[in-house]
Formats: C-alpha cells, structure tokens, sequence
C-alpha cells in the first residue's frame, strides 16, 4: 500500500508550481506593470531591430516552437518517472529510466500527433497566450483519453495507473512556463523581419494585405519600393525610385533585412539590377508567391495573370524515382482497411439512428468529378430527406438547412457521413487525402467563374483535404474560391507529412464535432 502522505507532498508541491505558473500568466498590475508591458512588447513585437539581428523563418519559429515542446515533454516524461519511482518506493537510477524509456518515445509521439491535430503550432495560436492555455488543456486531456483507453484493454498491472497523471501535470507547467517565457529566454526569435517590399499591382496588393491580417508579429513592413511608372497603382504611400540601382541603398535607410518582390507585370530593367545588387550585399529576396503561400498555406489564384501562371502547377520533384505516389496508395489502403473495420462496428447503430430518424435508404450514391475529368460515384451516409434535391435542383447545404435530418447534422458535424467513402479509395477513385471532389453541375458552374478551376482535378479527389482542415464549410463561389487556393496548395505541396498533418488535424475536427 503507497503511504498516502506521498501524494499529498506531490499533489502540494505541484500546486505550488501551478500557482508561480498562474502569477505569472496574470497581467502586470504593480508599480513595475508599465516597465513589464514595454519590455514584452519591445521582446515580442521587435521594437527597434536592427538588420545584424538574427531574424526567423516562419517555418524556423514553427520548428523553434516544436523543438521546445520537445524538450518540456522529455523533462516532463522525467520527472513524472521519478515521481512515480518516489511514490511506489521504488529505485531511481540510471537503470530504472533505461528499463522505462520507451515512455519518451510513447509520449513524445503521442504529443506531436495530438498537437498537431489541435494546430498547437500555428504561429497565430502561439501569439496568444490564452488561446495557447486552451490548447494546451485539450491536448492534455486527449491524451490522457488515449493512456486510459490503452489502460483498460492492457493485462492487469502492465501500465502503472498514475504514471499519466504526474506526466500530464508537469507537462502542462513546464510547457506553460516555456511558452511565457520564451519572450525573455530567447527574445531575438521574437523579432520581426523588418521587409521592404518591391513591386506594384495586384502582387504587392495582395502580400500587403496578407502581411497585415495574417504576419503582423512576424513580419514588419518598414517601406513600399516602386518604379515611377507603376506606383499608382497600390493604395499605400510609396517610395518612388527613378534609378532603380538605388535600391539597395533605400534598404539599408529603411534598415530592412528582407525585400519582398511583387510584381504582378514585367520589372524594369534597372530594377531588376538594383535587386542584384541588394542579394549581393546580403539581402534576402523573396518572391511574393513564396511568402504568401508561407504565410496563408494558400494559393494566390485570383490575382495569377498571363505572366505568372506557372504558380498553379506543381513543384516537380528531381528524383528519379519518386517514392510518394507507391507510399500514399500503400497508405491509403492500409489505413481503408483498419478504418473500414473500426466503421463496421458503428455502422449498425448507426444505420438504426438513420432510420428511426427519416425513413430512407442509409447509403446513398452521388455522381462526383475525379482525376482527369472523369466522373465516379461517391458512397455517403445519407443526413438529408429523401429525394432533397427533386423539386429545387443541385444546390449547396446551408446552415440550418430543412432538408438536412437530426441524425444527420450529428453525422457531418462529426464527418462520420464521409467515412463510406473509404470503399472508393480501396478501389482507386479517390484517396484519403486531396481536394474534395465536386458534383458535375457546380464543377461546370465555378469553371466559367473561377481561373484554373479544373486545375484540382490533376490528382485523385480525397475524403479530406488542406482546404478541409484549414477553412469552413462554404457555400458560394467566393469560398470555392477560397477553397481552391488551398486545394492547390496542396497539389504543389503534397508529401506524406503534409498528408499525415492533414489526417492528423482531420480526426481533431471530428472530435471537436468542427463539420459541416
């Protein structure tokens, strides 16, 4: 029997901890709250940087924020062992940890996937401490769901029952303090990179905007560079170079770091010389496609123009031999298969909620667009009244819609609708993950509206998407547009850590009942 004062020294020192955690969560009120407010705000929104200070990435602060995480969750796999070791008076030494250490690769694993599923490391989430404190908990609790579930199926004692309580207690403190205090720990990583950007039109437009909305902490516009025959263009005060060679020299008055090059229509040629110059004086050049698929995971495609419509194609790989296309099929039967299986085992109570609720067929088939055009039948969960679409034609689901039933708002709210579909993957008409496939009568439709539209068909449709996790449900050409720009993202980007990310944050939907 553990001698209950044990937990008790534990559960007081931890309490303790949790409060320094919270004291220093809280928002400065004493004499020395202004001084405080200066200093983070100089720290994290980079008042005053200079071009020799080391500036970031944003996949560098992604990969910053992960590598941190890391650490927390090694440490925190540590103390939980050795809490456990006090508690059960047991031997902590060198032998003990190396007997227990495949706890680090359990939970280290286990952590990325649920945080990633979360999105705990998008750089919008990480700036706001509260919304990172609620994160925080859900990635705890999960996994704690998962540990007890592994728990109750394992043989007697093959687990230790309190293990996960003493890791998920520390992980949340040492994570908590590393997230707060990261400002202070390594500051420099907080500075934005000071930009200049140089172009005109639609392509310093639209990178402007983008930086504002959506960049604001990472990146700080210092000035607008144009050439006198294009500067009217853009709806921002700019500064006007007549020589172009003079470009470099406007960096370095603006002490910027970084030039961003967005033009939409052909540059002058003593800029483009101007732009030599400044790369070889050790400014980093980046074009505006680059950074704003950087920056919104998402494809500029309303704004590509005769000149630049090469950014909708795929980046082409120089393997010889590309593994990816024998990988993701190997995936996506294996996974069909496990995941067919798990829905077999719901699909009678389910079939029973889709009845008692309408009277109906509890599948249904639908005429989709696949690869290359072609037309298939996609398997679904039926959620709406029989016959929804015979008076009113094709039309988009909306919110509150009649003709969707209570089971069925249950089923796409928790995407459980689409899971039938995982017959069309096993026979090749689509894949786990990729652009979702549309009903013929809306592909012709946002085809006349929208540029590049049947770009997306080039790869096999998917049961989920980028657009999937990273957008809502839409309804109108204006989100199928929206929508399109992440589908092609996607087929620029696809890899299997792109695919795995999307599954990952996927099931992180379901669970947060974050469907249509």
């Amino acid at each position: 029997m553990r001698p209950l004062w044990r937990h008790c020294v534990f559960l007081v020192g931890i309490g303790d901890c949790c409060g320094v955690c919270l004291l220093y969560l809280q928002p400065c009120t004493s004499p020395g709250a202004s001084d405080f407010g200066e200093q983070w705000e100089k720290v994290c929104l980079g008042k005053k940087t200079s071009r020799k200070v080391p500036q970031l990435q944003i996949s560098e602060r992604r990969l910053l924020l992960r590598l941190g995480d890391a650490v927390c969750n090694f440490l925190a796999v540590l103390i939980a062992l050795r809490i456990w070791a006090f508690v059960g008076s047991r031997d902590y030494n060198l032998g003990f940890i190396l007997v227990n250490s495949w706890w680090f690769i359990l939970l280290e694993a286990l952590w990325f996937m649920v945080a990633s599923a979360n999105d705990f490391y998008d750089l919008k989430i990480a700036a706001d401490w509260m919304r990172s404190a609620a994160t925080l908990f859900q990635i705890v609790i999960q996994i704690t769901i998962v540990y007890l579930v592994i728990f109750f199926v394992s043989p007697r004692d093959a687990l230790p029952r309190l293990f996960i309580l003493y890791y998920a207690i520390t992980s949340i403190i040492l994570i908590t303090v590393w997230r707060t205090w990261r400002p202070f720990l390594i500051g420099w990583t907080y500075q934005p990179r000071r930009a200049m950007v140089v172009g005109s039109g639609w392509a310093a437009r639209a990178i402007l905007e983008v930086l504002e909305t959506e960049a604001k902490n990472e990146y700080d516009v210092v000035g607008v560079v144009s050439h006198p025959s294009t500067h009217a263009e853009i709806d921002q005060t700019v500064t006007v170079l007549r020589d172009g060679k003079l470009l470099a020299a406007t960096a370095e008055s603006l002490n910027a770091s970084e030039i961003i090059l967005a033009y939409g229509s052909e540059m002058p040629g003593d800029m483009f010389q101007g732009l030599m110059d400044a790369y070889e004086q050790g400014y980093t050049i980046t074009p505006m496609p680059i950074l704003y698929e950087q920056v919104t995971g998402r494809v500029p495609i309303e704004h590509v123009s005769e000149s630049s419509w090469m950014i909708v194609l795929p980046i082409e790989t120089n393997l010889l031999f590309n593994p990816y296309p024998m990988l993701k099929r190997l995936m996506d039967i294996t996974l069909s298969l496990i995941g067919s299986l798990i829905f077999a085992l719901m699909l009678p109570l389910i079939a029973l909620a889709v009845t008692l609720d309408s009277p109906g067929p509890i599948f249904y088939r639908q005429e989709r667009v696949g690869k290359g055009g072609r037309t298939f039948k996609i398997l679904k969960l039926r959620t709406m009244i029989p016959e929804a679409e015979k008076v009113s034609g094709p039309q988009w689901a909306a919110d509150n819609d009649p003709r969707i039933t209570r089971t069925g708002k249950f089923l796409r709210k928790t995407r459980l609708d689409e899971v039938p579909q995982l017959i069309n993957v096993l026979r090749g008409d689509m894949s786990l993950v990729g652009p979702r496939p549309e009903r013929p009568f809306f592909v012709e439709k946002l085809s006349q509206n929208i540029p590049f539209y049947r770009t997306r068909n080039i790869i096999k449709p998917g049961v989920t998407g980028w657009a999937q996790v990273k957008y809502n449900y839409g309804n109108s050409v204006e989100d199928a547009l929206v929508k399109l720009q992440y589908d092609l993202y996607y087929i620029r980007h696809q890899s299997i850590i792109l695919d795995a990310l999307i599954m990952l944050r996927t099931i992180g939907k379901m669970l947060k009942f974050a469907g249509t």
